[in-house]
């Protein structure tokens, strides 16, 4: 196994150019324990610790840009008011030394279903910023998980940032695992309220080939808010609105059964996730102090 290490970004892009198959490294928190447990043996690893900017973000008036290298204890003392669905799934990665190092580019790298970031960047309509020799193109997160363990990345592509418009509304996250942290999700789900579309936004995690979003349930919960005219009142949301809503967000997974769960545990558990977010979410919006959930 060689070991590339370029000193910057343009040095990192040629080097992945010349070896399509290197795997980056940055915080290491997957790709280590894969190396460690012996089911991954790349050909070369491509370190890209060096890479100052890959650790920046900015803060812009209505979005913000994250370094892909970003680790988690940052996001979340820096970027919770604007990224606050993000900032609250950090909490439930992994160990504070692994939440200093991992990061979101990790994550979407890895794409694992089971990833943590990957629900609150669906609910939050992430982008991820990819960029070659050849360029730079902005993938849409609905458009960047493709299968199990796959991404939209070209071989030649890196991960250099992910951008989110700041948080105009409530936005939640839940995991169900055996511990609230250093454990791999049995299953997550994260949702954002988007005021000022008038639209919601979900993301499921660990129940299915990919994260995805519960498209369905998001159009019902928005329209039953606009046809009550609940986004004006603020007014509570129906239990029956909640129970169909948290029915069409399990009914959007696609789960399996394995050694961390069964297909229908991990349902009925999307449902309750899915009506307490909700809750949660709603009683921010209505300016009562939130039970949020880490």
């Amino acid at each position: 196994m060689d070991f590339l290490r370029p000193a910057g970004w343009e040095e990192a892009l040629a080097a992945k150019a010349a070896h399509p198959t290197a795997v980056p490294i940055a915080g290491g928190t997957d790709v280590m324990v894969e190396i460690n447990f012996d089911h991954r043996r790349p050909e070369y690893l491509l370190d890209l610790n060096r890479i100052g900017e890959l650790q920046e973000w900015e803060v812009g008036a209505e979005t913000v840009r994250l370094g892909a290298g970003v680790p988690y204890t940052r996001i979340m003392e820096a970027l919770r008011t604007e990224l606050p669905g993000l900032a609250l799934a950090g909490h439930t990665v992994a160990s504070p030394q692994i939440r200093n190092r991992g990061g979101v580019g990790g994550n979407l790298g890895t794409a694992s279903p089971a990833g943590d970031a990957h629900p609150a960047l669906l609910a939050g309509g992430a982008e991820v910023e990819a960029v070659s020799v050849r360029g730079t193109r902005m993938i849409p997160i609905d458009d960047f998980y493709v299968g199990v363990k796959r991404n939209a990345l070209a071989a030649d592509e890196l991960i250099r940032a992910v951008h989110l418009k700041k948080a105009s509304g409530p936005q939640q996250f839940s995991k169900v695992g055996t511990r609230n942290a250093m454990v791999i999700a049995v299953c997550a789900f994260g949702i954002a309220l988007h005021p000022e579309t008038r639209t919601v936004r979900t993301g499921i995690g660990s129940a299915a080939p990919t994260p995805i979003r519960a498209k369905t349930a998001e159009e019902f919960l928005a329209a039953a808010l606009d046809e009550g005219g609940l986004w004006e009142s603020r007014g509570a949301v129906p239990p029956s609105v909640a129970r169909q809503f948290a029915d069409l967000v399990a009914g959007a997974a696609n789960p399996i059964d394995d050694v961390r769960g069964t297909a229908s545990y991990r349902r009925h558990a999307l449902a309750v996730m899915a009506r307490r977010t909700l809750g949660w979410t709603w009683q921010e919006y209505r300016g009562e102090r939130s039970a949020s959930c880490a």
